[in-house]
């Protein structure tokens, strides 16, 4: 059928005549594909994504002037179609944690492509996957020593919330305000952020939220004796870059064990040396039941999350031959994912780079709090390690404080630095560059900071202020359409 018309050739019909010169399958090998993909232009990348991926977000990029198209990258810098250099001082929100392309996590994905190791036969052991778990298990706080992976944050989340359900037997769960845990329906409830909520509820139930660094609301929930699982960042970073309160992170541990529920903290943005520790519940000295990571744990190079837990509470929740099976995926723990998080682990251990993330960022906090120091539009920064939030006070004339944060980061960018606001909190810049930072670096950053403050101080508001005013008209027309 293939040979005379028949569904093959359809499809080869299909691909060319709708994407024209852009891409051309059938004809082509898939290495030519891959090229020709990877060397489109910056307009047809844009259409190609505007068509079939996010149309809105095209716009969104347009609108704040995120007119960057980014083809090389390697280390700290990005490089866009006309050869100008960008300091990434976003790291893809902290899942690049080791810089671009690091050579040695590109080495252990070789590795494992040259062996021709089985990818994703889930009826025999993972070898990759098991050595990944023992080498989490010997670094992980406390006794945790079992893993659940995954492909991403969110399903994290959704392994702890239906571990600590069938351990417990409880139904409710505990998060707090502002919280970001993640982008599906499990993981949405008991995120804090309505923004993200609002459209998708109602959602599971019994999930409640309480004030975060709040001791005695967390405690009025922990009474009724009927929540399974504490879900907390020991940081929020989408909600504005809010670390713990001191004791805050101590005291729901002790009130967890005292009422019988499980502590889960979500590390995925702050584990992994971002916070100066390898991860920031080390600062209070708390062990957790559950440890999610994510983001940074393959360098950035391929996805994977994980679940760390101690396996006493697993057999509790799936430890009989009718239960086992009943949480898994098909890619998680697959052998590139977790070779690319061997090596990262290596070289955050063989380059201390924890102890580079905390002197790092001691020297960012210094320079940051220079850079800004007295300035009207900023109100605070603050963080841990290489995790840090400027928050920004609303500048006047119209433009309110979430706005106020898009344009600093438009300035920064227009001065070679990336970053962006958080999603919860869009009046706090956040900064987080890859552990691999370097003294030099940061000092480009904050001159660029204190350059794009000065545009402010001296009425300059550089292309961001007609990109600002674009976006609040479009919102409105759409608000009132």
């Amino acid at each position: 059928m293939c040979c005379d018309g028949g569904p093959c050739s359809g499809f080869t019909d299909r691909v060319s005549n709708d994407t024209g010169a852009v891409f051309r399958g059938g004809t082509m090998s898939i290495r030519e594909q891959i090229r020709q993909a990877l060397s489109l232009s910056a307009s047809d990348a844009r259409q190609l994504h505007a068509r079939h991926v996010n149309p809105t977000f095209i716009e969104a990029l347009e609108l704040f002037g995120f007119g960057r198209d980014f083809v090389k990258a390697e280390g700290l810098s990005l490089w866009d179609h006309e050869g100008h250099e960008v300091l990434d001082f976003l790291a893809g929100y902290g899942a690049v944690s080791l810089g671009h392309n690091h050579p040695d996590v590109r080495a252990a994905i070789e590795e494992v492509l040259q062996a021709r190791a089985p990818h994703f036969l889930l009826v025999s052991p993972q070898r990759l996957a098991a050595a990944l778990a023992k080498r989490l298990a010997v670094v992980a706080p406390g006794d945790l020593d079992l893993c659940t992976f995954g492909s991403s944050g969110s399903e994290a989340v959704e392994s702890a919330l239906k571990l600590a359900r069938a351990a417990t037997r409880r139904p409710r769960f505990v998060s707090a305000d502002r919280s970001y845990h993640g982008t599906t329906l499990g993981a949405l409830a008991v995120t804090g952020s309505v923004r993200h909520r609002a459209p998708f509820e109602p959602l599971l139930d019994g999930c409640v939220r309480v004030p975060f660094g709040d001791p005695f609301a967390l405690e009025r929930e922990l009474k009724r004796r009927d929540v399974a699982a504490v879900v907390l960042e020991p940081m929020q970073g989408e909600g504005g870059m809010r670390p713990a309160p001191h004791g805050y992170l101590a005291e729901a541990a002790r009130l967890c064990r005292r009422y019988g529920s499980l502590l889960v903290l979500d590390e995925i943005q702050t584990g992994l040396g971002r916070c100066g520790y390898l991860f920031l519940c080390e600062e209070q000295n708390v062990e957790p039941d559950v440890l999610l990571l994510a983001k940074g744990l393959s360098g950035g190079l391929a996805p994977i999350s994980v679940m760390i837990t101690r396996g006493r509470l697993w057999e509790r929740a799936y430890g009989t031959l009718q239960r086992y099976d009943l949480h898994c995926t098909t890619f998680g723990g697959g052998p590139v994912a977790c070779a690319a998080g061997l090596a990262t682990l290596e070289v955050i251990e063989r380059d201390r780079l924890v102890h580079a993330a905390a002197a790092a960022g001691e020297y960012l906090r210094e320079r940051l709090r220079a850079a800004t120091a007295g300035h009207p539009l900023v109100r605070e920064v603050r963080g841990r390690g290489l995790l840090w939030g400027i928050e920004l006070d609303a500048p006047g004339g119209g433009m309110g404080a979430d706005l106020a944060g898009q344009w600093v980061v438009i300035g920064l960018l227009e001065r070679g630095m990336l970053t962006q606001v958080c999603a919860d909190a869009t009046g706090v810049v956040r900064v987080q560059p890859p552990l691999t930072v370097t003294r030099e670096a940061i000092d480009r950053f904050a001159e660029a900071l204190r350059a794009t403050l000065a545009d402010h101080a001296a009425g300059r508001w550089s292309t961001v202020a007609a990109a600002a005013s674009r976006a609040v008209k479009t919102s409105l027309a759409r608000a009132f359409a």
